[in-house]
Parts: structure tokens; C-alpha cells; sequence
């Protein structure tokens, strides 16, 4: 088993002035599972880290990936026909590339839980390995 991790929680562990900051952190530093970055998510992350944290959270980041904190999955031939599936089927709710990345990943890897701050657009879309994904971090009461 392994933690599937969407931008929002990664970027939020890094950055100490978000609101998911301490949520964020603690769900990374607490799992005893491997923690799998889809490939796209970088993308997102290091477009929100270099202009709202600067080139330093960056560099951390890719230095963690190459020390073996984060495993980066890379998409695969089936990933893309089930990416544009996705993205078809959810067209109204604006679904993009990253985000169906994200549920292509999770199915392929089998993973029934996701660590993700877009409720909205993962709330919606249905896996097709289980009846709906357990967004992490929970909501704390």
C-alpha cells in the first residue's frame, strides 16, 4: 500500500503560512506507507512553490524525491486512455489533466485512499476499484 499524494497537500506541507500546513505535515510525517507523487503533480507544485515560496522550497523538494522520500510514479500507456475518459466524462465539472492523472494513478495502484485538499473534484469523479475514495487529510472536528 502506499499514500497517493495530489498537489494540494504536498504544496501545503511546504508551505508554513497555508491553512492545510499542520494537517498536511502531519499526515506526511505520520504514514508508515510510501508516499507516491503522480508525475504531474510536480508540475503543479512547482509552479505553486516558485512563485509564492521561491526557488529554495523547490530545490527541497526535488532533494527529499532524490533522497527516496517521495517515490515519483510515472504514467503509463493505459493512464492516458483513462485520463481522457476522465477528462470526457467530467467536462462540465472542469476536471483537467492533473486531477484525472491523479485517479488514474490511485486505480492502477489500487489505493483506496487519497491525500488531497480538492474535495470538489475528487468528491465527484468515482474510481472504478472502489464505490468512492477516502480523501485525506480527514476533517478534523
Amino acid at each position: 500500500m502506499a499514500l497517493i499524494l495530489d498537489t494540494g497537500p504536498l504544496y501545503a506541507a511546504l508551505d508554513r503560512s497555508d491553512a492545510d500546513h499542520a494537517a498536511c505535515r502531519r499526515l506526511l510525517e505520520a504514514s508508515n506507507e510510501p508516499l507516491v507523487v503522480p508525475a504531474p503533480v510536480l508540475v503543479e507544485v512547482e509552479y505553486w512553490t516558485q512563485r509564492r515560496l521561491g526557488t529554495g522550497a523547490w530545490l527541497a523538494l526535488l532533494d527529499d524525491i532524490a533522497a527516496g522520500a517521495f517515490q515519483v510514479e510515472d504514467l503509463v500507456a493505459a493512464d492516458y486512455r483513462r485520463i481522457c475518459d476522465l477528462c470526457d466524462r467530467y467536462a462540465d465539472a472542469d476536471i483537467g489533466f492533473v486531477d484525472a492523472a491523479v485517479l488514474a494513478v490511485t486505480e492502477r495502484l489500487g489505493e483506496p485512499k487519497l491525500a488531497t485538499l480538492d474535495r470538489r473534484h475528487f468528491g465527484t469523479m468515482r474510481p472504478r476499484h472502489v464505490d468512492a475514495l477516502t480523501l485525506l487529510p480527514l476533517d478534523e472536528p
